[in-house]
């Protein structure tokens, strides 16, 4: 108890020495197990990577963003332990197993490097780059700023694509998906294969999920709603499926997690950025709708203005018996939050 009153304390501190307007930490707030080492500039984005021989050996992945940025990696006590080269302002990250390279199955870290126009690619635990200095995206556009990004491995042949968003673009086929390739000399190339997805003018596009089980792809038309579609390019199906969590944000819908009870149960949680909450939504629709959402539950958080998020539902070990939430916060911080206590919240707001 008085360690989550210091945590408190410290968050409340960092909120007022940034002499900002945020809404303040709600005393019933879920505070986290652990709060990383500060990075030098600004954490934007997390994505946790299960280590296949020891899950207690797992690592998050955050990226600092700015000119002078990169991709960090932090153990499960916060510190960090490896970083990435120089990124010009890498956004967001996500992870995916298994992609091969000559031959070979490499764990990657994609994150769109904003100020370049591309999306880099990573090995993972390393951090060491495979990608010949990036992969250019939204060629020919007007608006490029690539920001938003998420992995899609389809199950029937284990293709990784990426699913690319940016700062500001046309209404329709606002995302561009890119396949991953094997470009020869262990290096990674890409090609696109589909631009699709709905956009409002509203703000921007940056959160973006996959459902790897359920072949779905989500993300947050920010100050608008959350839409969904099917990720996989072959279908040739475009069709918007479910748009949801409208009218429910204080301002911006933000960072996306997927928790995932089973193979076909469980949580989509996204970041109430200005209120300092997560809503939370059934991954498995309701009422038998597979895309109907209804609203299960506002979690308050210890984190500040929260840009993005994941979750593991794998037991990491310690504190993490039944999984870690991971969301980034202002103050340069990433906060691990033992999932037990998020489902507390979930299960007594069903009452």
């Amino acid at each position: 108890m008085k360690k989550t009153f210091v945590l408190l304390l410290v968050v409340a501190f960092i909120m007022l020495s940034c002499n900002t307007k945020l809404a303040p930490i709600k005393k019933d707030a879920i505070a986290p197990i652990v709060v990383t080492q500060a990075l030098p500039h600004d954490t934007d984005d997390p994505a946790i990577w299960i280590n296949p021989n020891d899950a207690t050996k797992s690592i998050i992945i955050g990226t600092d963003k700015d000119t002078d940025g990169g991709l960090y990696a932090f153990d499960l006590n916060g510190k960090i332990i490896a970083k990435s080269e120089v990124l010009k302002r890498p956004n967001n990250v996500d992870i995916a197993y298994g992609l091969v390279i000559n031959g070979k199955k490499v764990d990657v870290a994609v994150t769109t490097e904003r100020e370049s126009n591309r999306i880099r690619i990573f090995s993972l635990p390393d951090l060491k780059p495979i990608d010949n200095g990036g992969i250019s995206v939204f060629d020919g556009e007007l608006e490029r700023d690539p920001m938003g990004i998420a992995l899609y491995t389809r199950s029937t042949d284990n293709a990784i694509f990426a699913i690319v968003g940016r700062k500001s673009g046309p209404s329709e086929t606002y995302l561009w998906q890119y396949q991953l390739t094997d470009a020869g000399n262990g290096k990674v190339g890409a090609i696109v294969i589909r631009k699709f997805g709905k956009y409002s003018g509203k703000k921007e596009i940056e959160a973006i999920a996959v459902d790897n089980e359920f072949g779905v792809v989500y993300y947050c038309d920010e100050q608008f709603g959350i839409r969904k579609y099917k990720a996989d390019p072959a279908l040739n199906d475009n069709s918007e499926m479910a748009l949801f969590g409208q009218n429910q944000f204080k301002s911006d819908n933000e960072g996306i997690a997927i928790y995932k009870n089973s193979a076909t149960t469980g949580h989509i949680l996204v970041s109430n950025q200005q209120a300092n909450t997560f809503m939370v939504y059934p991954r498995e629709g309701a009422n038998g709708n597979a895309n109907e959402y209804p609203l299960l539950a506002e979690i308050p958080t210890s984190t500040i203005e929260c840009d993005g998020a994941d979750v593991t539902s794998l037991n990491l070990g310690g504190p993490f018996q039944k999984g870690m939430f991971v969301a980034m916060s202002n103050g340069v911080t990433f906060h691990f939050y033992n999932w037990e206590d998020l489902q507390k919240r979930i299960d007594l707001a069903k009452k």
